[in-house]
């Protein structure tokens, strides 16, 4: 120590620094004697107890890596989506990457790599020396290989659940004392042992921090310079490397670091001139070569903001579904599936076809575009496969947004709506997906389901009900689930105001609500809601809410409402999708599914999700395909989705749906190959669709019928992708079509007209006025039906019922007579209106010749005796 320094506080500073050279000498010994004992056995002294509590060595495995997700071109050839990556990190072997680089790595972190044994002696030495004479410029001692450890030690605790272990593991990881730096030397001895040299190298290049949230040489390499690194030049790996040191200030994400990084690199470069792994004129080159020249960043690659256009939801559905623990292939719990994808190398295959998501992209922003003015315009599709659930399409008008712009702080719900984005998938529900939507109230495409019921309980699809019956009770319809709740009677009316007689097909087809609330009255509606849940359909979202219909449950509603689709049961398009399929393939219902394959980063093939398929047990293949019967009068003739069907060659069942207030739409439809189901409303908001016109690209359309042109182009665009195209559906079941017969009761004719409605009621028919017909029975009564007493019907059907006027006699029978004794005792009948006779021609000599051989009204019937009378002669010639 100089002499000027020899106050009382330097002697004082300069004791401490003995002292402290002194415990670093006791640690430097235990170092310089370590390598011998793990190589020769030699018996350890109490110098090196220190190490006793550590393992051998730390194992080289895989770094946490990008994911990425595909979809597969029609020629088999990947379709890429996205990478998704806890880490920005690529790992590539040593041999893909530049000299340069790794001459830089061992120039400027570790010189002497290929001579030591995991520890640099002299470097160790000098460290230890500076360090108690207070240089810090003299360096840390760490060579690669402990710089390895050090990273690796630090991945493995970034990579445990959050929490104060996590937080414990990182720090002692990372703190800078000598005990952390002890540990490091015994573990990079136990890795020189177990691993090469090449190996050591290539692990710590791919694992080394390069600022932010990349690591490793590859992926800094393509975000810094958009190149690779086996393609770097000189100064470029000399940038590279001079990260390492200090990746916050020197990491070249910032051009505020650019100098410090390039102050760096030349020493760098200079370690590599003195070592001999360039010339002097390539180092005087690169080091002339500014930091910014060679800078290109390469567009961000990250995460679902940065997919391919059009297929943002769709990578955002992958995370959601490992989040919700439906990719077993990753793991069985929830929380091993997130781990396992945090881990990151997997290849994930999605079911969605490119070409068909790009068309549906295209027709929902040309028909609903996303930036309507002054309406939250929602639309929203999907399409699942029939028969295996993959979906082949998921598509919405509002493109994909997940970062909150600034200039809607303060927005209201609506307002936020109305942004021409959403990070909102409303294709599948908040209670399944946590960036699902709330779902939005079915409507008549709800109706379905009790079809379903009705004809499981034997009904028939040409059964009949009055379309004119308004007014219900609760208590008309059964209810078996313990939740059911009565009310006072209710009013429903019909869209367009039908009346009358309508079978179950002629109101599917025109969806007449007081027909299906008649078809509801005779199931139970627990059952309906079972055969909804059963087909994957529940409420969208549960709530925290106490005073929510959703609080704490996804179970659906047994409401009368219900059964028209006007009550809480909010539903979305993948649910529906994927119920309607399976009405199209005889009741086996297939759980929607959207990752095909997963291949780890080894290559080996995971599987998917798990595909479910099977029989819906409350659905046999005879109801499932008359349902279909029905269904398909929805896309012909007068049905409501008429202007929907493709007309391309290919069948479609379905339904539409229109909520009260025509606030939300649904076109649901089906062909034997492909099930499509189209939301189209107000995201927030209730303006009412058929009150607005949209400007589209093929016009102003009113808003109502927006659902037509979408579901029509989008349906032409999935029959035109091949294996998509025709097919049949299978015909209805023969006893279904009438379900179970009613008898006409008998009895009736002379009675009252009420007790003819009591009877026919109880039979299940229906009663229909015929008005007075001419009848000798007392005015009033009953006096004929059709069809009539004892005829087999259909259940429901009308019978109309003729009451007398009361005004008929007798009609006396006159054949076999002469013209004029038949006139006569007519007559005197009182039928004096007796119309020119017909005449027969018989053979001469014939004994009805010159007789009545016919008259009309018969002989023996009841007739108003103003009514003329016809009566025909035989004669030889006319």
């Amino acid at each position: 120590m100089p002499a000027q320094k020899t106050t009382a506080t330097g002697l004082l500073s300069g004791v401490l620094g003995i002292l402290g050279f002194s415990a670093l000498a006791g640690v430097l010994a235990a170092v310089m004697v370590a390598p011998a004992i793990a190589v020769g056995g030699i018996t350890a002294n109490n110098t090196v107890g220190i190490f006793d509590s550590l393992p051998d060595y730390i194992t080289l495995s895989q770094q946490r890596e990008a994911n990425e997700i595909v979809a597969k071109n029609p020629d088999g050839s990947d379709f890429h989506i996205a990478y998704v990556f806890d880490q920005n990190r690529q790992s590539v072997a040593l041999d893909q990457m530049s000299d340069y680089l790794k001459q830089a790595a061992i120039a400027g972190e570790d010189r002497r790599f290929y001579q030591h044994g995991g520890i640099d002696i002299p470097s160790v030495a000098r460290a230890a020396i500076g360090q108690a004479q207070g240089d810090s410029a003299s360096g840390g001692a760490s060579t690669i290989t402990m710089q390895l450890v050090r990273n690796i030690r630090f991945q493995e605790a970034s990579a445990e659940p959050p929490g104060k272990q996590r937080d414990a593991d990182i720090k002692a990881a990372v703190f800078p004392d000598l005990g952390r730096k002890v540990q490091e030397m015994k573990l990079a001895i136990g890795l020189e042992k177990k691993y090469s040299k090449q190996e050591i190298l290539a692990a710590y290049l791919n694992i080394v921090g390069m600022g932010g949230n990349t690591y490793g040489v590859e992926a800094a390499s393509e975000q810094y310079y958009s190149t690779t690194a086996a393609n770097l030049t000189i100064a470029q790996a000399a940038s590279l490397v001079a990260i390492v040191q200090n990746p916050s200030a020197n990491g070249l994400f910032s051009d505020k670091n650019y100098a410090a990084n390039e102050a760096r690199r030349n020493v760098i470069l200079g370690f590599m001139r003195s070592e001999g792994y360039i010339t002097p004129a390539q180092a005087d080159e690169a080091i002339k070569t500014p930091v910014k020249s060679y800078i290109k960043p390469s567009a961000p690659k990250q995460g679902c903001y940065n997919a391919t256009a059009g297929f943002q939801f769709v990578c955002q559905l992958v995370q959601d579904k490992i989040h919700a623990g439906q990719v077993t292939s990753l793991g069985q719990s929830p929380t091993q599936q997130e781990e396992a994808w945090a881990q990151g190398g997997y290849k994930v295959t999605v079911s969605v076809t490119p070409t068909l998501q790009t068309e549906a992209n295209a027709v929902l922003a040309n028909y609903a575009p996303p930036g309507t003015p002054g309406f939250a315009l929602g639309a929203a599709e999907t399409t699942v496969q029939v028969g295996t659930g993959r979906i082949l399409l998921m598509a919405q008008n509002k493109p994909f947004n997940n970062i909150t712009d600034p200039a809607t702080k303060g927005f209201s719900q609506l307002q936020l709506a109305m942004q021409p984005y959403s990070a909102i998938d409303f294709n599948v529900d908040r209670a399944t997906y946590r960036n699902g939507g709330g779902g939005y109230q079915p409507g008549s495409s709800y109706k379905p389901y009790t079809l379903l019921n009705f004809l499981a309980q034997g009904h028939g699809v040409n059964e009949t009900f009055n379309a004119s019956k308004h007014t219900f009770k609760y208590s008309e319809f059964p209810d078996t689930c313990p939740d059911a709740g009565g009310g006072p009677s209710f009013n429903v009316r019909n869209d367009e105001g039908e009346g009358g007689g309508y079978t179950v097909v002629r109101g599917t087809a025109r969806s007449v609500n007081t027909v299906f609330m008649q078809m509801g009255q005779k199931v139970d509606q627990c059952d309906t809601q079972k055969i909804a849940e059963s087909l994957g359909v529940h409420n969208a979202m549960n709530s925290s809410d106490k005073n929510s219909p959703y609080y704490n449950t996804t179970t659906l509603s047994t409401l009368p409402s219900c059964i028209i689709g006007g009550c809480s049961n909010n539903v979305t398009p993948l649910m529906q999708a994927a119920a309607y399929a399976a009405i199209a393939n005889h009741g086996v219902f297939c759980t929607p599914t959207l990752i095909d394959d997963i291949t780890d980063a080894q290559g080996d093939d995971l599987g998917g999700e798990k595909r479910t398929c099977g029989q819906d047990p409350l659905i046999t293949p005879d109801v499932a395909d008359t349902a279909a019967y029905a269904m398909a009068a929805v896309f012909a003739g007068n049905g409501t989705a008429k202007d929907a069907a493709p007309k391309d060659g290919t069948p479609y069942i379905g339904k539409t749906g229109t909520t009260d207030s025509s606030w939300h739409t649904w076109t649901v439809g089906s062909s034997p190959h492909a099930s499509t189901a189209l939301w189209v409303g107000n995201i927030v908001g209730t303006q009412a669709l058929r009150s607005i016109r949209i400007a589209t690209g093929a016009g102003r359309i009113q808003a109502a019928v927006l659902r037509n042109y979408i579901f029509k182009a989008t349906a032409r665009a999935v029959d035109a992708y091949p294996g998509l195209a025709g097919g049949e559906f299978a015909p209805p079941a023969q006893n279904l079509l009438d379900g179970a017969k009613a008898t006409v009761p008998s009895g009736l004719i002379g009675g009252s007209v009420q007790q003819a409605q009591a009877a026919l009621d109880a039979a299940g028919l229906t009663y229909q006025d015929g008005g007075p017909i001419d009848s000798d029975l007392p005015a009033g009564v009953v006096a004929n039906l059709d069809p009539g007493e004892g005829a087999s019907v259909v259940q429901g059907a009308f019978v109309t019922v003729y009451t007398s006027n009361g005004q008929a006699t007798p009609v006396p029978n006159v054949v076999g007579e002469s013209q004029g004794n038949a006139v006569n005792d007519l007559h005197a009948a009182g039928f004096n209106n007796i119309t020119p006779p017909a005449c027969q021609v018989v053979p001469p000599g014939d004994p009805t010749e010159n007789k009545v051989t016919a008259q009309n009204p018969a002989g023996g019937s009841s007739a108003n005796p103003s009514k003329p009378v016809t009566l025909t002669i035989a004669k030889s010639t006319c």
